[in-house]
């Protein structure tokens, strides 16, 4: 019978990273403890690192998101208008 593959959350995934850059415990303490393997959290920790280094060029409050809600609430605002519009055409005919 095959291994059913385990999934974990994102959560579960930044708690052990925390927990192996506190570098309090050892991997092979951290794999024990978290019934893992030590290249999985060695894995997770290298993709959080690069991430991370992404994260502080591009952070996510950026010029471009601001730009992007506020052509969102525009579109809305045009559309709210366009509605009033053309409910009043309908009320003058």
């Amino acid at each position: 019978m095959p291994k059913k593959r385990r999934r974990f959350t994102s959560k579960f995934k930044l708690e052990v990273i925390l927990e192996s850059l506190k570098e309090r415990q050892s991997l092979g303490e951290l794999a024990q403890k978290y019934e893992l393997h030590q290249n999985q959290i060695s894995k997770w920790k290298a993709t959080f690192l690069e991430q991370a280094a992404d994260y502080m060029k591009h952070p996510p409050n950026s010029s471009k998101d601001k730009e992007i809600a506020e052509k969102e609430q525009l579109y809305a605002k045009i559309g709210q208008l366009q509605m009033e519009v053309d409910f009043l055409k309908k009320k003058l005919c």
